[in-house]
């Protein structure tokens, strides 16, 4: 196996280090990097944050993300955002702050990359479903964030930085701040503690704040990805073409974009924490509020999801819960998630599990189905059901 020499290694760290002292005194270093179980991996060159990227990047459920739709699933259209093109426009613009701020470039880009991993099929409809359901069955909320790293960090094992998992979890931003200021660092006993009140507490989600600056970067670079990428999904593929009064921000996804990372940036340069002046939090509100009466709320959008996809999620759980009851092996879940060899080495084939009840391994299994999988496994469990005739795409021609 081919090895750096010694004087190349320290000439990396050198590197590295001048890299580093370049940073914002507010910056995240990557001596500071805390794994969540201890761990001696090195490697001269990757810092510990791009190690997380990699692993992220390289999970097995990362490719899914190309297909699970943001906010409209039934339509053959390429020009539509995925969850995948979407994590990658996420890093972008935070990589863009970052950059202008001096922050952990590598720590941003493996929170924004990771922070959807854990999504369910048709976007967040096929999330609320999914947790009225857990609910029911098990007693836990699901929340497509703390799923993120359950994914990555239990399912998969993949160990990632409490930063880079902090950032993740706590990445939701539907309510838009005019300030960022991050939280402290939690130890790796009181992320654990997070990570599990969110299952039994319905608000526990909307208590959370990043823990570092990165965190709160991504956080409204998730706002500022996607409010502007609706819109165009909306009037450009869908030939929908809602009118959108405000327009203080620009027309267009792009000038939306600028606009919003410029403000960010000049207004949190040299600063603790992130801050957005008045004018453009107001627009970014109205944007939002807009949004939602124009897009969101729309008939046409949400009665595929209700009319549909929840009573065929709501058939399919309770299908496959019985499956696991009973050990059927010839079930999907077990052929296809639960003795699939990759998942099955890493987490449910040994006794170290989070795997307290059936439901938990049904509500992995859903999760992790891209739309497409989702609509043929229900046509497999369920060949004569009529709700497979009720699923309808809008094609190409």
């Amino acid at each position: 196996m081919k090895t750096l020499e010694q004087d190349q290694e320290e000439r990396i760290k050198q590197y590295t280090a001048e890299t580093e002292s370049l940073y914002s005194e507010f910056a995240t270093r990557d001596g500071q990097a805390v794994r969540l179980y201890e761990s001696q991996y090195r490697d001269p060159l990757r810092t510990q944050f791009a190690i997380d990227a990699d692993r992220i990047i390289n999970c097995k459920f990362f490719n899914r993300g190309a297909d699970k739709t943001q906010v409209f699933s039934f339509y053959k259209n390429d020009d539509i955002t995925r969850r995948a093109s979407h994590v990658h426009l996420v890093s972008r613009i935070a990589r863009k702050i970052g950059r202008a701020l001096r922050l952990n470039l590598d720590l941003i880009e493996a929170i924004a990359i990771g922070h959807d991993i854990g999504h369910t099929p048709f976007g967040h409809a096929g999330e609320r479903f999914l947790s009225a359901l857990y609910f029911s069955y098990a007693g836990k909320y699901f929340n497509h964030n703390v799923h993120s790293v359950r994914v990555l960090n239990f399912i998969t094992r993949n160990n990632l930085t409490v930063q880079t998992l902090d950032g993740i979890i706590c990445h939701c931003g539907e309510k838009v701040d005019e300030r960022y200021e991050p939280a402290a660092l939690p130890t790796a006993d009181g992320f654990r503690a997070v990570f599990d009140g969110c299952y039994a507490d319905a608000d526990a989600v909307k208590r959370l704040r990043p823990a570092t600056l990165e965190g709160c970067v991504v956080r409204l670079s998730d706002m500022i990805a996607y409010i502007g990428k609706d819109r165009q999904d909306a009037m450009f593929s869908l030939g929908m073409s809602p009118k959108f009064d405000c327009d203080a921000l620009g027309a267009t996804n792009s000038q939306i974009i600028d606009n919003v990372t410029n403000d960010v940036v000049a207004n949190s340069l040299d600063k603790p924490y992130l801050s957005i002046s008045a004018d453009v939090y107001a627009a970014l509100e109205s944007y939002k509020a807009e949004n939602y009466e124009k897009i969101y709320k729309l008939p046409v959008v949400n009665e595929p999801y209700d009319n549909v996809i929840k009573p065929m999620m709501e058939k399919m759980f309770g299908r496959l819960l019985s499956d696991v009851e009973k050990n059927a092996a010839d079930s999907i879940i077990f052929r296809h998630y639960l003795n699939d060899g990759y998942t099955k080495k890493h987490y449910y084939g040994d006794g170290d599990t989070l795997l307290d009840a059936p439901a938990d391994a049904v509500v992995d299994f859903i999760a992790s189905m891209t739309d497409d999988y989702f609509t043929e496994a229900y046509r497999y469990l369920f060949p004569d059901d009529a709700l497979n005739d009720k699923v309808v795409t809008i094609g190409y021609f």
